[in-house]
């Protein structure tokens, strides 16, 4: 995760868990003049537009008094949804089990894409099994992971 990140996440949290939300994680997409600063919110109970709406409003204050990103930008809150994208090894431990797709920043053994059966997580790695094969994947090189839903 890089250090902008890092202190997003640290500035917005108390923000959103204190409107009954936990923070699921943050996208950060900057691409040349379009910067989209993108916040997962999830509850217990489920996440309403309202939810969405309260953090919305509540966080933009935040960043705007403590104004860690430069220029103009997109501020979007929503639920993860089915499709959930996955940002820490407890998250990844949670959906032991499931399929999942991940992209790396970097290839490993020659690739950046893998999509398999999340089979846990050993230490700082994430292990998961592509077509009977198991690959130990350093979380470290993760550009992005999502829940694949199952109907």
């Amino acid at each position: 995760m890089s250090a902008k990140l890092k202190l997003i996440q640290e500035l917005i949290q108390p923000s959103v868990e204190a409107l009954g939300c936990d923070l699921w994680g943050v996208d950060y997409l900057s691409q040349g003049k379009h910067t989209t600063l993108r916040i997962y919110i999830d509850k217990e109970d489920g996440v309403t537009v309202d939810d969405c709406a309260a953090v919305s409003h509540q966080v933009s204050g935040v960043l705007d008094v403590e104004d860690p990103i430069n220029g103009e930008y997109t501020l979007e809150v929503s639920s993860p949804g089915m499709d959930r994208p996955l940002f820490t090894l407890e998250q990844f431990a949670a959906y032991r089990g499931h399929k999942i797709h991940m992209r790396l920043r970097v290839p490993f053994e020659g690739r950046r894409n893998f999509k398999g059966i999340l089979n846990g997580v050993e230490g700082e790695d994430i292990l998961l099994v592509v077509d009977d094969e198991e690959f130990l994947l350093p979380i470290d090189l993760l550009d992005r992971a999502q829940v694949i839903p199952q109907f």
